[in-house]
Formats: C-alpha cells, structure tokens, sequence
C-alpha cells in the first residue's frame, strides 16, 4: 500500500489474515483507515502481509487459532500497540477432509469445530473482556454458504459453520446493546483455501453464478468494513450472504 488513509482511532483484530479472505479484511480496513492486528500459523507469511500492508499500521502475532495462550497473546499485544480493539473479524479456518460425513473420522470432526467454532467464541471472550465489554464495537464472523445448506464431501466444514451461524446469533443477544456481531456466508472465494473447489475447472465453476464469476477476498474485505462501520449500526445477529447469487439456483430445475 503506497498511501496510507488518515487514521480511524479504530483497530480491528482480524484471525487467519496472512492471505486469502483474511488479507481481503484487513486490507479493507486499513484502507479505510483502521489499524489491525493480523494472526496467523506461519510467521514467514504474516511477516510478508505486513509489510504488504504497512507496517505503520499494521502487527502480526503467529499461533493456532484454537490455542488458548495465543488467543490471549494476540488481544493482549493488540491492546499494547494500539490501547483498544474495537472490532474482531474471526476468519480463521480449517477443512481438512474431503469426503462423505458418514467416513469421517471423529477426532478430525473434533479438529475442525475446535479451529472453526471454538476459537471464534475464545476470540469473541476475550475482546469482549479486553475493551468491547465497556467501549463497544463490532465482531463479524466468516461463515459459509455451507452453513446454510448441506455440502456435499465438506460436511463437516458445513456444520461447523452452521454452528458458527448459530453463535454469532447466541453472541448477538449476549453482547448487546454495546457490541454488534454479524456473520459474512461467501460461497466460493478464489483463495488458497478454497482451490480444490475450482482448480483446473474455473470457467466451469463460475458459470454456475449468476453474477458470472468466483468471489475475491476483495468481496468479503467490502462486506465486512460494511458490517464494522456506522452504517451498520442498527444491525446485529444476521449473517450476509455474498455468493454471485448461487443460491438464486435453488429454486431452479425441476
């Protein structure tokens, strides 16, 4: 980033940031003028992101997501840069099968709603404990589409988001009136993460999209500095679909 905006006074803790949906966040709000804690598992990456991003504006603090002691260092070391945390993007995931629920082994369940759900809530504690609690602000959870229908071969990554809709609600109801907490559902973002979904067949895939083509980690950045900013403010346990319209295909065929 060659320009740097004029400071909000606001700063975002965005999980899982060092690429992909994750980045797009974070770019959207240090565009708009936030400065941003980013995590991340691997150091070399998240080295290479803040320098992308600026580092006048931008800190890194490498863990899993799922580790109790790095939830806590990250919001802690947010806290030391910046004094205060006023929005938590929890974007951090993981799917690590591919195949019918009815083989899936139990301790890799066990793996993704620890990284995909838990962390979020440890996430959503701790801020909440660390300024939110008394200053208010905003959490925006990355869902999925797969949350809201069955997905066939990443089912368990559907339930886990699923769950994750239904915490952000839990949350919503919890933490008001001071913080307001939203849930993004994308459908297939052209990431790292998501490559197996379209490698080799994109032109394929993007055809089944009304709006003619895959999502960008830029789609899900602008709905989440939506969800974070003041014209957002009446709005709180909902989960935005932003999907090029795929579901508009449900009711289609006979």
């Amino acid at each position: 980033m060659t320009e740097l905006p004029e400071l909000s006074g606001k700063v975002a803790l965005v999980t899982g940031a060092s690429r992909g949906i994750g980045y797009g966040v974070a770019e959207a709000l240090i565009a708009r003028g936030d400065r941003v804690c980013i995590t991340g598992r691997n150091e070399d990456a998240l080295k290479e992101a803040v320098e992308q991003l600026g580092a006048e504006r931008v800190i890194a603090v490498a863990g899993k997501a799922h580790d109790l002691a790095h939830q806590a260092e990250a919001v802690e070391r947010t806290m030391e840069a910046f004094g205060r945390v006023d929005f938590l993007v929890n974007n951090a995931g993981t799917n690590p099968v591919f195949g019918p629920i009815a083989d899936l082994d139990l301790d890799v369940a066990r793996k993704v709603f620890e990284t995909n759900v838990i962390s979020a809530l440890g996430f959503a504690q701790k801020t909440w404990h660390a300024w939110q609690k008394d200053n208010g602000g905003a959490i925006v959870n990355i869902a999925s589409i797969a949350g809201l229908a069955p997905s066939p071969f990443i089912g368990a990554y559907g339930v886990s988001k699923a769950a994750m809709i239904n915490l952000t609600q839990q949350l919503a109801h919890e933490f008001a009136p001071r913080v307001r907490v939203n849930a993004i559902a994308p459908a297939v973002v052209k990431t790292k993460f998501a490559q197996a979904l379209y490698e080799g067949r994109e032109a394929e895939a993007a055809a089944a999209y009304p709006l003619g083509r895959l999502g960008v980690p830029s789609d899900i950045g602008g709905a989440a500095a939506f969800l974070t900013s003041a014209q957002s403010d009446w709005v709180t346990g909902q989960t935005l679909v932003v999907d090029g319209g795929i579901f508009l295909n449900a009711g289609v065929g006979a």
